[in-house]
């Protein structure tokens, strides 16, 4: 049969970028965080759960795929993301041990038991962290800075106290590795946003949506001060960048997309000014996670000539 009559399964489309490169640009783009982190916990030995995390993810997916008699896949990065991401989103202070405990439950749990890379219905990295935050509450909120220990900034801001907010932007503050410094974050954001790695409509749904409301509800009315202690704190930029816009568990509808994105900032608003924590993206993310098939349902284009008047 000639070539060109071919009967084959979608994707009919195919593109030479590949999960393998993508995911090694989202490394890049985590390099800055990472190494800030690094450095500013340089006393807490932060690179030490950085290592350990990232390399039980890879291990994690390596053996489980062996048992299992699957193919292999630690070669498309997306294991060493999960880990990194995960790693980054942990207290420095917090036993190795258990950072590679998370990392496991990330891989063999949410991801691999559904079926591996594009089956997994939240993001592996957040869910991990849920996990650790209800098995050891007291080690996950334990925060250090320059040896010493004490609420974040964005605790501080919940309970009604001044933060400074230049601080905050820099990184040299109180709270988990990689989400400190709002500087380095934005530096691998762009190289993302350049290489058309994302785009816009998540993060900036999000963040737009977050800011409305604490606007609306946070009581300061629009204090530019306020609202960017709020922006620099907590794991706002790292999430909205780097955990919201995974491909897998994120909309694929370009309305779906700006829908999603607004769930979690009002959620993330909800939780952090009424909520009985300072913070609360992971949860946003989550339970948004959890709405996308809806949220593709209600936001699916019609096919082209379908659903006009009869």
């Amino acid at each position: 049969m000639n070539e060109n009559f071919n009967v084959s399964s979608s994707p009919h489309i195919r593109d030479r970028i590949r999960t393998g490169n993508i995911m090694l640009m989202v490394v890049i783009a985590l390099l800055p965080a990472t190494a800030f982190g690094i450095w500013n916990f340089r006393h807490e030995d932060a690179w030490i759960l950085v290592v350990v995390t990232t390399a039980a993810a890879v291990l994690s997916e390596y053996i489980y795929e062996k048992l299992m008699k699957k193919p292999v896949t630690v070669s498309d990065l997306s294991a060493v993301v999960t880990g990194l991401l995960l790693a980054l989103n942990l207290p420095p202070t917090l036993p190795w041990w258990m950072g590679a405990l998370g990392a496991v439950f990330a891989i063999v749990v949410v991801k691999q038991l559904f079926g591996g890379l594009g089956q997994n219905f939240m993001n592996p990295a957040l869910a991990a962290r849920c996990f650790l935050l209800i098995c050891f509450a007291g080690q996950m909120t334990y925060f250090v800075y320059d040896g010493v220990t004490g609420p974040t900034p964005l605790a501080e801001l919940k309970a009604g106290q001044a933060v400074n907010t230049m601080d905050m932007l820099v990184g040299n503050i109180r709270g988990t590795i990689g989400e400190t410094s709002v500087i380095a974050i934005m530096i691998g954001a762009m190289f993302l946003l350049l290489m058309g790695v994302i785009d816009l409509k998540i993060p900036g749904s999000y963040i737009v949506s977050f800011v409305i409301f604490i606007t609306i509800f946070g009581g300061h009315g629009f204090d530019p001060q306020y609202i960017t202690a709020h922006l620099c704190g907590g794991g706002l930029m790292l999430g909205a960048w780097f955990m919201a816009t995974d491909y897998v568990t994120s909309p694929i509808t370009g309305g779906g997309k700006i829908v999603y994105g607004i769930c979690m900032g009002l959620l993330t608003g909800l939780f952090r000014l009424f909520g009985g924590s300072a913070e609360g993206v992971s949860y946003a993310i989550i339970i948004s996670n959890l709405l996308v098939p809806l949220i593709e349902k209600a936001t699916l284009p019609r096919p082209f000539g379908k659903g006009g008047e009869k």
